[in-house]
């Protein structure tokens, strides 16, 4: 048994790092969300953030772009071109990818730095990723609502997933301890 353990102790590590970031980032996003009453539809004010940054965005497009609140549900309303599009819920923030995004970066440890730089610029990538994503669904669902399954549940989401994985193999080739291993040997 212990030298199975030792054998497999760098992914055990790896394993339980990720878990241990993960559980804790998601708790405490858990417990943000808990401080807003969905009875009363109120949205969280960092979803409230990503629909307001969308409709500045929207608006370079058409000067009628505009947000509003949902009035029966947690949500924001988006309308483009004086249509209603599409509306933002508290998973379109995007705040549990980053939590996945951050969660791999720490398990695959870095240099201290290094590691908080990266996630810190990880992040606001993958949030302006997530703003223009979103922009461009609702410019895209203005033009062809009936592909609305394939863009919203296909298209869209493997774009920000693509991207993500994309940093986490710029941070293990590049960043990693196990990047400056390999660069040793």
């Amino acid at each position: 048994m212990k030298n199975l353990l030792l054998q497999y102790k760098p992914f055990l590590l790896f394993l339980g790092k990720f878990l241990l970031t993960y559980i804790v980032l998601t708790l405490v996003y858990q417990s943000y969300l808990n401080r807003f009453e969905v009875e009363k539809n109120e949205v969280d004010s960092f979803s409230q953030l990503v629909a307001n940054q969308t409709q500045s965005v929207l608006t370079l497009f058409d000067a009628k772009a505009h947000i509003e609140a949902h009035p029966t549900e947690p949500s924001i309303k988006i309308f483009y071109k004086d249509q209603y599009i599409s509306r933002i819920i508290e998973g379109c923030n995007a705040l549990s990818v980053i939590i996945l995004f951050v969660s791999f970066i720490v398990a695959f440890t870095g240099k201290f730095k290094q590691t908080l730089i990266f996630i810190l610029l990880g992040s606001v990538l993958i949030h302006f990723l997530n703003i223009a994503r979103i922009a461009l669904l609702c410019i895209a669902l203005y033009s062809f609502p009936e592909y609305e399954h394939m863009l919203h549940g296909v298209v869209f989401p493997l774009v920000i997933y693509g991207i993500v994985f994309l940093l986490w193999v710029i941070w293990v080739n590049k960043f990693s301890l196990h990047a400056t291993t390999t660069a040793k040997k």
